[in-house]
């Protein structure tokens, strides 16, 4: 099922054997309760030990099309045929119903491509490119920006050309991406780098490195974004953690807001026909490109200070302490926090976006001090997220013993686990100057678009 492309021919960073395995075993007990209780459902219930669809008429193989890659990765071959055949005997998209047009491109059109750059297998290709005839009428509106959600039912096609058109035109004096935008007119909203909008900014640098570099409109975006993103970069008053706060109404203003979901570290530097050293050495970096290091690394020490809680797993969501605010024990706090009535701030919801983080901080540095943190943040996941052998969502990460929540997100298997294995894996796993990861950790090759603009 392999194709030795993925793999790079430099020995690099070597695994911790050990803890990979740990991780792997991890991933096979996660499958092997959802393959129990919920063959193909797009979405495991763990406590209850069943399954749920995203649509009445039935669902799209969310979990499993997702996951596959991580099989592939990991190298479970038994996992991997039992996935592989439920694609080829079951998966249907023939669906008269409407399902999150973002979504399912990230998700299931890009884990079906990500199966196929892997290993070759024409299933994948055939399926892909069915989902993808389905997807395109969404983009059919008169400003060329997709519909939130798109019937599978019926579709035509039009293809990658279509959607890089409209990608030019979403452009702000500020770099920053609205998050609200009208289906016949543009109009500005309120910026966000939340989960509303981080995305957008994510893809602007992957799409510039994913078409080798050839189209410099995107690099330019993203530098003008991030001068929009450093303007929005604060500290907090007491232990100087580094944030990025929202642009809010003015009411709002002083309030500054931070979600793991939120900004991610990158290779921020990149800039054309420059190369710098794995890590790099400061004296290569422009002084834009330091900057952007320097931030990143201090923005993922802030993430890992959201892990302080008493499970010493992350909230969804929290609020960083003000000089208007009075001292609290840490600089910043979950909104509505109640024992009695958790917030939904107050979840962990097996987020990868840390992980992913520190897996990247990882392979760029080689810094031991990542893969503590990975083995950290799995180990409190074990410790607090197994609800009768099942992995669930934690109500509060700050309130013992956890109570878990009915709901295990398919990003558990297609993300977070996949980035801790890549964090204790051995460098030839996945060559990082020859793929980029979708916003849902699917890798994907880079190419030399052929398309006229």
């Amino acid at each position: 099922m392999s194709n030795d492309s993925i793999f790079s021919s430099r020995p690099g960073l070597s695994a911790d054997a050990e803890k990979r395995d740990v991780v792997v075993n991890a991933f096979k007990h996660a499958w092997s309760a959802y393959e129990h209780d919920a063959m193909g459902a797009d979405e495991y219930l763990p406590v209850s030990h069943s399954g749920a669809n995203f649509s009445g008429y039935g669902g799209i193989g969310y979990t499993i099309v997702e996951a596959i890659d991580t099989m592939i990765l990991m190298g479970l071959d038994s996992e991997y045929a039992e996935a592989k055949n439920w694609i080829k005997e079951h998966l249907s998209f023939d669906r008269n119903s409407y399902f999150s047009t973002f979504e399912t491109t990230i998700r299931v059109l890009s884990g079906l491509l990500s199966a196929y750059y892997l290993t070759g297998d024409e299933l994948y290709k055939q399926h892909a490119a069915d989902i993808g005839d389905r997807i395109l009428p969404a983009f059919d509106t008169a400003s060329g920006l997709p519909e939130s959600s798109v019937n599978l039912g019926a579709g035509t096609a039009m293809h990658l050309k279509k959607v890089m058109e409209v990608m030019n035109k979403a452009r702000s004096l500020d770099g920053l991406a609205p998050i609200a935008i009208s289906y016949v007119l543009f109009f500005n909203t309120v910026p966000l780098l939340m989960s509303g909008g981080n995305s957008y900014y994510e893809y602007l640098l992957k799409q510039y490195i994913q078409t080798n570099r050839t189209e410099p409109v995107y690099l330019q975006m993203y530098s003008d974004a991030m001068r929009g993103v450093h303007d929005l970069i604060y500290k907090t008053p007491r232990d100087h953690l580094t944030y990025v706060a929202e642009l809010l109404p003015p009411e709002l203003s002083g309030l500054g807001k931070f979600s793991g979901s939120a900004t991610k570290a990158r290779a921020p530097w990149m800039l054309p026909g420059r190369t710098v050293s794995v890590p790099p050495r400061m004296e290569e970096l422009t002084a834009v490109g330091k900057c952007n290091w320097e931030t990143g690394v201090a923005l993922l020490e802030t993430f890992m200070e959201t892990h302080k809680t008493a499970t010493g797993l992350s909230p969804e969501s929290v609020n960083f302490l003000t000089t208007k605010d009075p001292p609290g024990k840490r600089d910043w706090y979950i909104k509505n926090a109640s024992p009695k009535s958790p917030s939904y701030n107050a979840r962990y919801m097996l987020r990868p976006k840390i992980s992913e983080s520190v897996f990247l901080a990882w392979r760029l540095t080689g810094d031991i001090r990542y893969r503590k943190y990975a083995w950290e943040i799995f180990s409190a996941i074990e410790l607090h997220c197994l609800a009768e052998g099942r992995y669930a969502t934690g109500a509060d990460v700050d309130n013992l013993p956890v109570r878990n929540v009915d709901k295990q997100e398919t990003f558990f298997l297609s993300e977070t686990l996949k980035y801790l294995f890549l964090t204790f894996a051995e460098e030839n796993v996945l060559n990082l100057s020859e793929m980029v990861f979708n916003a849902k950790a699917h890798p994907l090759p880079i190419f030399n678009p052929s398309i006229t603009k």
